[in-house]
């Protein structure tokens, strides 16, 4: 992996944390829709914008906050890659402000993460594979499902032309490559 750009290596504080918030970069947090709901959990990490990428959880607003919404279910044929550029605009123009981002999902795991990797990318010159394996070490849990997969290596090809991650045919379907160990390791001898 490539030494992360200045502003994530200098600022942010790896936090392996599975409940509330994980930091990423010095202005962006990934969370579940429980710490999104936590006033706080939201003024302690003075947050300022909340960006809620689900269609199950409901905000509880709190003043002096702005709230996006991105209404898209966690299903491999949800249409993600429409908001990849104006949610990484958004995070790009909060932290211009000085302000920090609450990106979330029901769990932090799986459309919130993928947002974050396409932010990385445009706004962090990260490849895929690198914004992944950041993103992965501030919060372990994060596991974009298979369409969104296919969606950030569409993106990657966008912004770079090349792409680090790739899709693979697995005994569980097409997988990325950086999951193909994992899945080797659960079949059955």
């Amino acid at each position: 992996m490539t030494t992360p750009p200045c502003p994530l290596s200098a600022q942010a504080v790896q936090q392996p944390a599975v409940h509330g918030l994980s930091q990423i970069t010095s202005s962006l947090y990934i969370g579940n829709g429980a710490a999104a709901n936590s006033k706080l959990m939201l003024s302690t990490n003075h947050i300022t914008t909340v960006i809620n990428v689900s269609m199950e959880v409901a905000n509880i607003f709190f003043e002096g906050i702005q709230y996006v919404h991105v209404p898209v279910a966690d299903a491999p044929t949800s249409r993600l890659y429409d908001f990849f550029d104006p949610i990484a605009d958004q995070i790009h123009s909060v932290e211009m402000k000085q302000g920090r981002t609450l990106l979330h999902c029901a769990a932090g795991v799986s459309r919130s993460a993928a947002l974050c990797l396409a932010y990385l990318m445009k706004y962090h010159s990260m490849s895929l594979l690198d914004a992944h394996t950041w993103t992965k070490s501030c919060r372990p849990i994060v596991r974009p499902n298979n369409g969104f997969w296919e969606q950030l290596i569409h993106y990657e090809f966008k912004l770079f032309s090349k792409n680090t991650v790739h899709m693979v045919d697995s005994p569980v379907g097409m997988i990325p490559d950086i999951y193909e160990k994992e899945v080797c390791l659960m079949m059955p001898m």
